[in-house]
């Protein structure tokens, strides 16, 4: 059957096909992959007093609903693909624009997927022992390669195929998988407090020589800002839902309550789940295990509960990385667009209605760092990076106030100016303490954002010489 596109010649578009509802679970699976497993140990240990451990899971929430209501104001403004590329190419020019979108391809959203589809082949392992890490197949400059990279490749080209051939199939495909992933993580923590045996008396206990609530503020600002860390990367991908404006149902009002709804969804799920880790074992207990999750099914019910929390950690980590296959695409799309971008990544399926040329790029990419094995190193690089470009996007809508009052705003930032200051002041003094604390990681991410320059004065001169 012909799209209305190609029955009036034109160029195909991108369909509105995602309501609500999809987008609101696009947003809380993409921030939900292997994180909230895995980081409890980095906040029990300089937090070993259950009020501010959770507090600081609360602190997280809120700074990024900071940010979410300033992004809210932006995606109202700008309803299209490509999302937070979009606010900054409007508030900063395309230089700028570029080198988030080029840092996202090169190393954020590749290396995402990559890690996400090994993480959710690894644990698949801990099931069927014949894809596990132990095997491995060669030997790539000294990498070894196993049989759970190759199973992540083969999820990639999975994850990639489905959203090729249509936007429903890709949202359905992310649909499942997240339900899937919500029924595991709600009996976990259902069962866990029903027939658990876990001990109230967690919930009061605080480790020997731990911190009281009688600390000094200086003393306080530092622990949480420490547990504050691990948090925030928790708490990381609530800007998808803002990169697939384009294909969102009344992207008006959508984008904006989807970030909102969103991350208050992903709160609640954090704090019952963390809750659910303290009932099964003490602050200074989970501070000594990496894989928490394990650690906690193991107490509350028995080591065979291992198994099953595999087959959960697989599937959070496996909807997240189609979350961000889904929406990582879209970004590209829009670079190229612009003439900033491969020329082919420009163009729609007629047929799908995809950025099918976008996604498969995203594939191939995300592919070589699978091989490569340093897509977690890669991605380090870039953390202090990410956080930078969400602070000057909070900064954009500030300059989009004064360059742009009339474009329309059916939703305006709560709390203006203050909320949106908050941020700006948080994220700024991360960036600069990650930069004095940890200057090998902010160069070396530095220099992969550099690297994209010569490319985008490549493009924009082909783009210069076509208009010529």
């Amino acid at each position: 059957m012909n799209t209305e596109a190609e029955t009036s010649g034109q160029q195909p578009s991108l369909v509105r096909g995602l309501s609500l509802l999809d987008s609101v679970l696009l947003l809380v699976s993409g921030i939900i992959g292997s994180s909230i497993f895995l980081t409890a140990k980095d906040i029990a240990g300089p937090l070993p007093n259950p009020t501010l451990f959770f507090l600081v899971w609360v602190l997280g929430g809120v700074i990024s609903l900071c940010a979410c209501v300033a992004f809210a104001e932006l995606g109202s403004m700008y309803p299209d693909s490509g999302g937070q590329y979009i606010y900054l190419r409007e508030a900063y020019g395309d230089l700028v624009a570029f080198l988030y979108g080029w840092m996202l391809f090169a190393v954020a959203n590749g290396g995402t997927i990559a890690a996400l589809s090994v993480a959710s082949a690894a644990y698949m392992g801990n099931i069927i022992p014949a894809i596990s890490q132990q095997h491995v197949l060669l030997s790539l400059a000294g990498i070894p390669f196993t049989r759970a990279h190759a199973v992540g490749l083969v999820l990639i080209a999975i994850l990639t195929y489905v959203n090729v051939v249509g936007l429903r199939w890709g949202a359905l495909l992310q649909n499942v998988s997240t339900w899937t992933k919500f029924i595991a993580m709600a009996a976990f923590v259902l069962l866990g407090f029903a027939i658990g045996k876990g001990h109230w008396s967690n919930f009061s206990a605080q480790a020997p020589g731990g911190l009281s609530m009688g600390l000094s503020p200086g003393q306080l600002i530092s622990a949480l800002g420490v547990g504050l860390i691990a948090v925030f990367w928790a708490y990381d991908g609530w800007v998808y839902v803002t990169w697939v404006a384009g294909e969102v149902k009344d992207p008006r009002r959508n984008v904006p309550l989807a970030m909102v709804l969103g991350v208050l969804a992903v709160g609640a799920i954090y704090l019952a789940m963390n809750m659910t880790y303290v009932y099964a074992l003490p602050l200074n207990e989970i501070a000594k295990y990496e894989t928490i999750a394990h650690a906690a099914a193991t107490k509350l019910f028995s080591p065979a509960a291992a198994v099953w929390l595999s087959a959960m950690i697989a599937i959070s980590c496996f909807s997240a990385a189609a979350a961000c296959t889904l929406s990582g695409a879209r970004v590209y799309l829009a670079m190229a667009q612009h003439g900033v971008f491969f020329r082919r990544m420009a163009v729609i399926h007629p047929k799908w209605r995809t950025p099918a040329f976008s996604l498969i790029g995203q594939g191939i990419w995300a592919a070589v760092l699978t091989v490569s094995g340093r897509y977690d190193q890669l991605y380090t690089y870039v953390i202090f990076g990410m956080v930078l470009s969400y602070t000057l996007t909070v900064i954009g809508l500030f300059i989009l106030r004064w360059k742009r009052p009339d474009v329309p705003r059916p939703y305006r930032c709560t709390g203006y100016p203050w909320l949106p200051a908050i941020y700006v002041l948080v994220g700024a003094a991360w960036t600069l303490n990650t930069i004095i604390e940890r200057p090998t990681e902010a160069f070396w991410g530095t220099t992969i954002v550099l690297i994209g320059v010569p490319g985008y004065l490549y493009w924009k001169r082909g783009n210069r010489e076509d208009a010529a």
